[in-house]
């Protein structure tokens, strides 16, 4: 059994969930120097969870060529972090006793909308440029929304920004977990490797030492994500003491056989 090899990553510029992020951080900042005091606490967490959002889907997008499962946590903390900073938004509305924007309402479609449209596309051709020229594009079209002195379009564009890029972040989030469960990366498969090395090894050397007339059975690959199994001794319950064939990908598959 050999290791799959390292899958390309590092293209988290291209991400649609990546693009919008920029937007919400760059937003951000913009929202937080304006209307409130740069000493403030509030002023920072805001500032760092709108980072927070964009690095983590960049880092783990980067992780995803030597691992599924630390680009799945890191695109969770990236979900995370937005969640925390749409509270803030939402807050600073309700404090201030400024309105919301329904989801349905003109205003949020308006939002939703901009950057799709076709005036958009004619006005700005950087727009699907994933560098520098694509975010300064991305922000001219946003500009009317974050870039100006009222706070309850700037608070209102940034919170329908932050559900597209939650949405986009779910949807990414679902995929990788798919993948996660068919087949890990690239170090999930080299430790499954490892113990499958490991396990054929052990049933070698206790083979050499046990009656050739009684050899150990043939380990059967996982039913579920078709790993190797390993020979586990049950702990614990009705069984303990009682050996089976266990997933060598233990603990994200739990599937096992009787032997």
């Amino acid at each position: 059994m050999h290791p799959r090899k390292l899958r390309p990553g590092g293209g988290y510029r291209v991400l649609r969930s990546f693009q919008v992020a920029t937007l919400i951080y760059d937003g951000t900042v913009r929202f937080c120097d304006v209307h409130l005091d740069r000493r403030s606490r509030t002023h920072d967490q805001m500032v760092q969870a709108a980072r927070s959002g964009r690095q983590n889907i960049a880092e783990g997008n980067r992780m995803g060529s030597t691992s599924s499962k630390s680009e799945l946590h890191l695109t969770n903390v990236a979900r995370a972090s937005l969640e925390e900073l749409l509270l803030d938004y939402e807050d600073y509305l309700r404090h201030h006793q400024l309105p919301l924007w329904k989801a349905e309402s003109p205003e949020s479609q308006a939002v939703r909308n901009a950057l799709w449209n076709r005036t958009s596309e004619s006005s700005h051709p950087h727009l699907s440029d994933p560098g520098d020229d694509g975010n300064r594009a991305r922000w001219e079209v946003y500009r009317p929304w974050l870039d100006q002195p009222d706070p309850t379009l700037s608070a209102n564009a940034l919170i329908c920004l932050i559900h597209q890029a939650n949405y986009l972040l779910d949807q990414q989030i679902s995929a990788l977990e798919q993948a996660f469960i068919e087949g890990g990366g690239y170090t999930e498969s080299l430790a499954a490797a490892r113990l499958h090395h490991r396990s054929k090894k052990d049933q070698s050397d206790r083979t050499d030492r046990s009656d050739p007339s009684d050899p150990l059975p043939q380990a059967p690959t996982c039913p579920k994500c078709q790993t190797p199994m390993l020979i586990r001794t049950a702990r614990s319950g009705t069984n303990a003491g009682s050996q089976f064939w266990g997933c060598a990908a233990y603990p994200t598959c739990k599937s096992s056989l009787p032997i």
